[in-house]
């Protein structure tokens, strides 16, 4: 499964899913893992007020527990959490790496103990 859904990797066909690609992130990982991180990315396409908040996460997250179908415990939930937390400091990080200043760290900063809190 891909684990890159920032929003220029996903493509839509008339309202319905039709692919997402980015073949540099494959990943072999539990459904809440896959789920998490792809909320805390879904609105990213490179600028900075397109990043996803704490709000906007949950949401996605709700939804997509619904729209499975699927009842998730405080293990799956925790999981997910964890997920988006730990793909929004790599991507700060590769930013700070890349010398695209710190935009990025001082965001997960901001956010940081609301999505541990909610990995709980």
């Amino acid at each position: 499964m891909d684990g890159d859904f920032e929003s220029q990797n996903v493509w839509w066909r008339g309202g319905e899913l039709l692919a997402v690609h980015d073949w540099d992130s494959v990943v072999a990982l539990p459904e809440p893992a896959v789920a998490g991180a792809a909320a805390a990315v879904f609105t990213e396409t490179g600028r900075a007020a397109e990043r996803a908040t704490v709000e906007e996460s949950a949401r996605f997250l709700e939804c997509y527990v619904r729209a499975r179908g699927v009842g998730w415990g405080r293990q799956e939930w925790g999981m997910a959490w964890a997920a988006g937390l730990w793909v929004r400091a790599f991507n700060a990080k590769k930013t700070v790496v890349a010398g695209a200043g710190r935009e990025l760290l001082d965001q997960l900063a901001a956010q940081a103990e609301a999505r541990l809190r909610l990995m709980d």
